[in-house]
């Protein structure tokens, strides 16, 4: 029998030191008249591209994938599907700052010095974004994505080892949890991201069973998904704020940098308490230092919820461009919902 090898090109990049593999080519067309359709057909009849990509000896849980797609909305230049160890997050800002990079920097959308305009189709909708430009290389990303709005306030939770943990639910291309992480004695520093691991494991498993999984346009969207710590605000200058965040990913993994949709919800849980106003920015510092900058827009609506749009602002960098060999037949290899949505090598 001939061996059953595909192969899939592969750009990897990095925003805030949360990799993102953006997937260029190798996967046949998928079904469905919109990204939304694709991603939930691979989610449903194609999960092994997640797998083989998260996991030894091809990745690492902690990496994100970008599968490029074709985008079905007018003016969309590409579509792109989300995955990540928690599975098909509809909107992701570091995966957006990183797959509009990899897409300008390679030339698939070409590249233009100074500011560039570029609108991406993820899941969730249209991605707006502005690209600075300079001397040939991508300088910085600002995303907007879906309004975020806060979906339910004042909720708590018993959570074993940990007690009772208050916390606000907020959607902003995903459900996020958002915790005070000063109530719980973190700093949100280095030292602390096994400690906040380790909480945010506990936490997820004990707040998914009672909180919705329903958005009001998107339907069903999962389990909750992601956790949020905040610390203090601080004040750096007017209309400019700081603080150390962090994101919690189910199963097991704290985020490299401060995750743009974290920032997102953030700033709609802020502005719904007058913390924040319109043209003022929130600037997030993860607990490796790495940093976005998100900024208020104006209200917007989703179903019946106030909602707030805004703006994340953050830089990507290239670190691979590589090709890789699927060996089917290897059995650290489950081919069972995989081998159907990859492109077969050309014989020779």
């Amino acid at each position: 029998m001939p061996h059953r090898e595909c192969t899939l090109e592969l750009i990897d990049t990095q925003s805030g030191g949360d990799v993102s593999r953006i997937v260029i080519s190798g996967v046949e067309p998928l079904p469905g008249a919109s990204v939304l359709e694709k991603a939930r057909y691979l989610q449903n009849e194609g999960d092994g591209l997640r797998r083989l990509l998260l996991s030894e000896p091809y990745g690492d849980p902690a990496m994100s994938i970008d599968l490029i797609v074709e985008p079905s909305r007018p003016g969309a230049q590409a579509g792109y599907i989300i995955m990540e160890a928690m599975g098909y997050p509809l909107y992701s800002g570091s995966n957006t700052i990183c797959t509009a990079t990899a897409l300008l920097q390679s030339g698939a959308i070409p590249m233009e010095e100074g500011l560039q305009n570029v609108v991406l189709e993820s899941p969730a909708g249209l991605a707006l974004i502005t690209a600075r430009v300079n001397a040939g290389r991508v300088d910085s990303i600002t995303t907007q994505g879906e309004p975020a709005y806060v979906a339910d306030e004042g909720l708590s939770v018993e959570v074993p080892h940990y007690g009772r943990v208050d916390f606000d639910l907020v959607w902003s291309g995903a459900y996020y949890a958002m915790i005070d992480a000063s109530r719980h004695g973190f700093s949100i520093s280095a030292e602390e991201q096994i400690a906040l691991t380790a909480f945010g494991d506990a936490f997820v498993r004990a707040a998914r069973p009672d909180l919705r999984q329903v958005h009001p346009e998107l339907g069903d969207v999962g389990p909750l998904p992601f956790a949020h710590f905040m610390g203090p605000v601080r004040t750096v200058a007017t209309g400019h704020l700081e603080s150390p965040s962090a994101t919690y990913v189910h199963p097991g993994v704290l985020c490299r940098s401060p995750t743009g949709t974290g920032t997102s919800a953030r700033l709609a849980l802020m502005a719904r308490r007058g913390e924040i106003r319109e043209g003022e920015s929130l600037e997030t510092i993860s607990p490796r230092g790495s940093r976005f900058v998100g900024t208020v827009l104006n209200e917007a609506r989703v179903g019946d919820y106030a909602a707030l749009h805004s703006t994340i602002t953050g830089r990507a960098r290239l670190i691979a461009h590589s090709r890789i060999t699927v060996d089917l037949d290897d059995p650290l290899v489950d081919p069972t919902d995989l081998a159907h949505v990859l492109l077969p090598r050309p014989a020779a």
